[in-house]
């Protein structure tokens, strides 16, 4: 057979190449709508029994919450050897709540035979959960004035009670419902003025927020402490969420940030509690984040973004900072890119990487030592395989492809990736501090921006005191009402503040105010 000619043969190259070319285009796009179609319609978990075929036994069971698990609702002791069971309200309820106790007697206690008395051989007692609504109130004090009749000029009057507003209208207790609603609940300001008005009770938007800023003030220097608590501890938690924020001028949106740090040490029962600050930032930048852990010394746990390399110099003196990066946002890429694609490599992957979180599930709960000696038996052979594939594989696949984006991206993290091998009081994830992001992001959809630059530090303030409050296992009105008020009564001074903070807090016992008809 004759060659075409070369003009010909030229052009042929040229219509092959271009073929190849459009080939790779459409892998390429279907890929992306696959990864897109994952993640409106897929599975969000990551576990490797929902990501890959075949791997129900395997559970990364990385998802449950850190430290003990809180009581059930049915106080009553389980069986010894019983099989865990769903936490539902079945049988029994809660005994701290009140009881009222109606009974409910028969119309007649004569006997339908001979008349006589009848006497009682038992009950049947059933429970059911009731509730009371918030009613709205008017607390009227009185301060009724003396006088001597001898002397004209004795005049006795017991001094005002101090109030958060001086002159308004609300009580304390009215505003840390306000605040606990906004940031504990995240219902806005418009929602709860609708609930107030279907009351009777009419009040504006802009009267809430200047509650809200009232709090948030009372309450700036508990947050400093609290901030400072989290940072004198020697391994912290970092993260960073974007917050729309109503700029100055033209009122043009701006995009804000909150940068959240936190502290929970409960996996391994340390002395650091479950506590979360967020700090309210213009900038997402290095020198933004290197400011805020100015005097910070230890080890920071964080996702892969760049601002936080930087913090982590060499040239610097022993012990100042150390990252340890985040195994699951690694682990995050691998499994997207494995719902789009199916590769093997993907898989095996995937698989590596669940049976070390099965093992921080198995040790979650023991003490540092415990944790650091089997991480160095089970664990550390299976990183070391992990990296043994990724070395292995990069050469053999295109430079350009997503996987060896992916596999780069460990390469350059490596050396903060595997610290958790080395000290059992690290974390292998970042997934604490983002737990504490969804309240941020919740919010943020209920309420769409903050309204100007005060209201965004506000927002800061009241939710770090209120999220540490649930994060310590109490009711954030509570602890909130309680506090509120014994810092305005003058009860605790700002060198006391030590004892509100959360895991500290103990609730004051307080007389009931006389009542007059």
């Amino acid at each position: 057979m004759t060659r075409p000619p070369e003009p010909q043969a030229e052009a042929l190259d040229a219509l092959t190449r271009r073929v190849a070319e459009l080939e790779a285009e459409l892998a390429a796009t279907t890929r992306l709508l696959g990864t897109y179609k994952a993640m409106l319609f897929g599975a969000r978990s990551e576990k490797a029994r929902i990501v890959l075929d075949g791997q129900g036994q395997l559970d990364l069971d990385d998802l449950r919450p850190a430290g003990p698990m809180s009581a059930p609702a049915n106080d009553d002791p389980a069986p010894a050897q019983a099989k865990p069971r769903a936490r539902r309200n079945i049988g029994a309820l809660p005994r701290h709540l009140p009881r009222i106790v109606q009974i409910i007697e028969p119309d007649s206690t004569a006997c339908a035979c001979c008349a006589g008395a009848m006497h009682k051989i038992g009950e049947d007692v059933s429970e059911a959960l009731d509730i009371v609504p918030a009613i709205l109130r008017v607390i009227a004090t009185v301060r009724p004035r003396y006088a001597c009749r001898a002397c004209e000029g004795a005049i006795v009057q017991a001094p005002a009670p101090r109030r958060m507003i001086e002159g308004g209208m609300a009580t304390t207790s009215l505003i840390a419902w306000v605040v606990t609603q906004r940031f504990a609940w995240y219902l806005p300001a418009y929602r709860q003025a609708q609930m107030l008005a279907g009351q009777g009770l009419r009040i504006d938007r802009s009267t809430l927020s200047r509650w809200i800023r009232s709090a948030a003030w009372w309450l700036q220097g508990l947050y400093d402490r609290q901030l400072l608590a989290i940072h004198s501890h020697p391994r912290i938690h970092v993260d960073e969420t974007r917050m729309p924020v109503i700029g100055r001028g033209a009122g043009k949106l701006r995009i804000d940030q909150f940068w959240a740090h936190g502290t929970d040490d409960r996996p391994w029962n340390g002395p650091a509690p479950p506590a979360v600050c967020y700090v309210h930032a213009q900038a997402r930048s290095h020198a933004e984040i290197a400011a805020q852990l100015a005097r910070y010394q230890g080890v920071l746990q964080v996702d892969g973004y760049r601002a936080y390399k930087a913090l982590e110099d060499p040239n610097r003196p022993a012990g100042q900072i150390r990252l340890a990066f985040c195994m699951a946002h690694l682990r995050r890429r691998f499994v997207d890119l494995h719902k789009s694609t199916r590769s093997p490599i993907t898989a095996q992957i995937i698989a590596l990487l669940s049976r070390i979180y099965r093992i921080e599930a198995e040790i979650r709960g023991t003490d540092a030592d415990h944790r650091k000696a089997v991480r160095q038996a089970r664990s550390r052979p299976i990183i070391d395989e992990l990296k043994a594939l990724f070395d292995d594989t990069l050469p053999r696949v295109a430079q350009a492809s997503q996987l060896a984006e992916h596999i780069r991206y460990a390469h350059g993290h490596w050396r903060g990736l595997p610290l958790f091998l080395e000290d059992g009081r690290i974390e292998i994830d970042n997934n604490m501090i983002e737990r504490q992001m969804r309240p941020i992001g919740i919010g943020r959809r209920n309420s769409l921006f903050a309204g100007n630059e005060a209201g965004a530090h506000s927002w800061a303030v009241l939710a770090s005191l209120l999220q540490t409050a649930k994060l310590n296992g109490l009711d954030p009105l509570v602890w909130l009402d309680d506090v509120l008020t014994r810092m305005v009564s003058g009860a605790v001074r700002n060198n006391d503040l030590d004892q509100l903070l959360a895991w500290n807090w103990q609730p004051a016992v307080r007389t009931a105010p006389r009542q007059a008809a």
